[in-house]
């Protein structure tokens, strides 16, 4: 049985969307496939006028490392290397830079982030919303056009959500950012640009958000 039955959507540059829904609903695996994770029965996912799934498997993990970056609700991190390490790795796969160059933006990030007093520390050092900072870091590290969240403010509490949606909020008033994020969380949704429903696989209704929320 198909867990997505037509979804149309247009992504907006430089918008922070939120797609809502109930458990089942089709979220996560509309995302998987919007990052090119997985590949849909039927349908295209254009990206500056191309439809990625033309791409083999090596050009789209290519196309994944270059121009998206991925966030999740539970980190990922690797607990052997430090919080630079991690927000590196991305770009050592990439191979374009040289190492110095690398973990200078790597510092550079993490200092965006609130986190240059932890470049060092490994995550079972840090709390649970500066793993998560970490894991937006390592997002960005190769400028990605797009980021796909997946509940990244799950394990969250109300204190630290907020903060990671200043973040989002400072990545797209600062670099035009586009963001897509999954979530279950009505307050985090409803200070997005706009939130997309599912329903049984399908995308009921779009609603624009009119409260602005400045970073602090």
């Amino acid at each position: 049985m198909p867990v997505l039955k037509g979804v149309n959507l247009e992504i907006n540059e430089g918008e922070i969307l939120a797609i809502q829904g109930k458990s089942g609903a089709g979220k996560s695996t509309f995302l998987q496939i919007l990052g090119s994770l997985d590949q849909p029965d039927s349908g295209e996912i254009i990206f500056q006028g191309q439809n990625i799934f033309n791409k083999s498997e090596k050009e789209l993990a290519q196309f994944r490392n270059q121009h998206l970056g991925f966030i999740f609700q539970f980190h990922h991190l690797l607990d052997e290397f430090t919080a630079k390490e991690n927000v590196a790795i991305p770009a050592m796969i990439e191979g374009k830079q040289s190492k110095i160059d690398f973990y200078k933006k790597a510092e550079s990030l993490l200092h965006f982030m609130g986190l240059s007093e932890r470049l060092e520390h490994f995550p079972n050092e840090l709390s649970g919303g500066e793993q998560q900072r970490v894991a937006i870091a390592r997002a960005l590290i190769n400028d990605p056009m797009l980021i796909l969240a997946d509940e990244p403010t799950g394990n969250l509490d109300t204190e630290n959500s907020h903060q990671v949606f200043l973040l989002f909020k400072r990545l797209q008033q600062d670099f035009n950012q586009t963001i897509v994020v999954v979530t279950h969380d009505e307050v985090f949704a409803k200070k997005c640009d706009r939130i997309a429903y599912m329903k049984d696989g399908v995308i009921e209704s779009i609603t624009r958000n009119t409260a602005v929320v400045n970073p602090q």
